[in-house]
């Protein structure tokens, strides 16, 4: 009996349906180390925080379109075969069944001596064990599935492999209406994103007040002073309301800048500490960390050293 022919339809059906899979299965482990960072923080590892946790919103983003092209491509496929057996014996398809057993079984494998390398070397934290049960378990689920669909296991026990889709589905679902709660609504992350905007906006106020000090020696009398129509600088405004941000010069060398939040936050992560601005007992001399901030207006109060910025006269 001649072996049936892969169409370029099969071709590009086996294709997409292994693509759509791996990076379903990817994103899954991927979002899971997420929530595995954000329970078990690492001070060693962890050098600043994502303020938009940008690695859990592309997880989510991903397992909520690949999941559901993986379900309809492998629906089609097992349709077209259901309606031509013959197509069971596709080079096509026990090539990919065999490449992604291969794969799974090589993740499973690394993933043991990761973690008899990592326990020798008395390195064995609570957030790297959860990472490799993990990536042992999905792996593991993953290797052993495909192993059956080659022997033929899921064809001859089509109820089962309703029952494992559909848990496989609920665990993929769970997985991305976890992301919602750390994250919390699109909304939410929109006043985020204003909130930290509006602390870049401060940050390069600042700088520009301590310019503008050290070429006239005094402070500006109103924020507008600071503009500079030569080079092209205008004084930012709150992104959310258009309204200008709030300076007040308190002394020769004392200012103070002020912005109304959405919610409570860090500041900014992003930063490195660096640029001291002040000696005064009770204040922060570290650019990051001064600028957490509540909900509602905050004033940020600032003391400019003439040592460290001395005038560019002297």
């Amino acid at each position: 009996m001649d072996k049936p022919k892969v169409t370029p339809k099969d071709f590009f059906l086996w294709a997409g349906a292994m693509v759509a899979l791996y990076g379903s299965v990817i994103s899954f482990i991927t979002l899971l180390f997420e929530y595995i960072n954000h329970t078990f923080p690492d001070p060693l590892l962890d050098y600043y925080i994502d303020p938009y946790s940008g690695g859990i919103r592309f997880a989510m983003a991903s397992l909520i379109v690949l999941v559901p092209v993986t379900i309809i491509l492998m629906r089609y496929i097992r349709k077209d075969i259901a309606r031509d057996p013959a197509k069971n014996d596709l080079w096509v398809r026990r090539w990919a069944l065999v490449l992604t057993v291969f794969l799974a079984g090589a993740a499973v494998v690394g993933d043991l001596i990761t973690l008899i390398n990592y326990f020798l070397g008395g390195d064995l934290t609570t957030r790297f064990g959860l990472k490799v049960l993990v990536l042992l378990l999905v792996a593991g689920g993953v290797f052993l599935h495909f192993l059956a669909d080659l022997r033929g296991y899921w064809n001859a026990n089509p109820g089962r492999a309703k029952q494992v889709g559909i848990g496989a589905g609920i665990a993929v679902l769970a997985s991305i209406i976890a992301g919602f709660f750390i994250l919390g609504s699109p909304m939410e992350m929109r006043l985020i994103r204003f909130d930290y905007q509006k602390v870049s906006d401060l940050q390069n106020i600042q700088w520009q007040i301590i310019n503008y000090w050290q070429q006239k020696e005094s402070l500006p009398a109103a924020i507008e002073d600071i503009e500079d129509p030569l080079s092209g600088y205008l004084v930012p405004r709150d992104p959310q309301t258009g309204e200008a941000y709030v300076y007040k010069r308190n002394s020769p060398l004392d200012f103070t800048l002020c912005a109304t939040f959405n919610k409570e936050g860090i500041g900014d992560p992003y930063s490195y500490p660096s640029r001291p601005i002040s000696a005064v007992p009770g204040k922060s001399n570290m650019e990051n960390g001064t600028w957490d901030h509540g909900a509602g207006e905050v004033c940020f109060d600032r003391s400019i050293d003439p040592e460290r910025y001395p005038p560019y006269s002297k």
